[in-house]
């Protein structure tokens, strides 16, 4: 996931970049600067302050924000609509609730790629078996959120001694 000043540095730029609307084919494309030129006052100012940031990043930190931004052009139109839904979705989040996401993605960072891939099947068949347990799911995730690191740790453990058991 991206940091929150890496992260708002690059809606910053799609706001410039990547959320120019369709033009005819003989219409000129505006540039950014005519685009940030009709831009409300409030936001211009919320742009010069991302600039600022961006700015104030390492070379490196500038390089990866970039790249993200790169990939962004990249993605077909479907799938910057789901990104943007999940994002949407993650500013309705309350500020605990943020940081448990961030902590969650740092722990599947941390998985390989076959594992995480191996997860994310068992989830689906999970699913596709048990419609009606979705909203269970989804209230034990919520409550996974709220535990302490310590608590999912214990947790994690009671679950390998019940499967040790078996």
């Amino acid at each position: 996931m991206l940091g929150r000043m890496t992260a708002g540095v690059l809606s910053a730029a799609l706001v410039l970049f990547a959320a120019v609307p369709a033009r005819a084919a003989n219409a000129p494309t505006p540039t950014a600067a005519e685009r940030f030129e009709k831009l409300p006052p409030e936001q211009k100012e919320a742009l010069r302050a991302k600039l600022r940031e961006f700015k104030a990043m390492s070379p490196d930190e500038q390089a990866r924000v970039r790249a993200n931004l790169q990939r962004w052009r990249q993605l077909p139109p479907e799938e910057r609509d789901r990104l943007k839904g999940n994002l949407r979705d993650f500013q309705k989040l309350s500020p605990q609730e943020r940081q448990a996401v961030r902590e969650q993605v740092r722990e599947l960072r941390g998985l390989t790629q076959e594992r995480r891939a191996e997860l994310r099947e068992r989830v689906r068949a999970y699913l596709k078996e048990h419609p009606e347990r979705r909203e269970q799911m989804l209230e034990n995730m919520r409550r996974w959120r709220q535990m302490s690191k310590e608590q999912r740790q214990e947790a994690r453990e009671r679950l390998r001694e019940r499967r040790r058991d078996k």
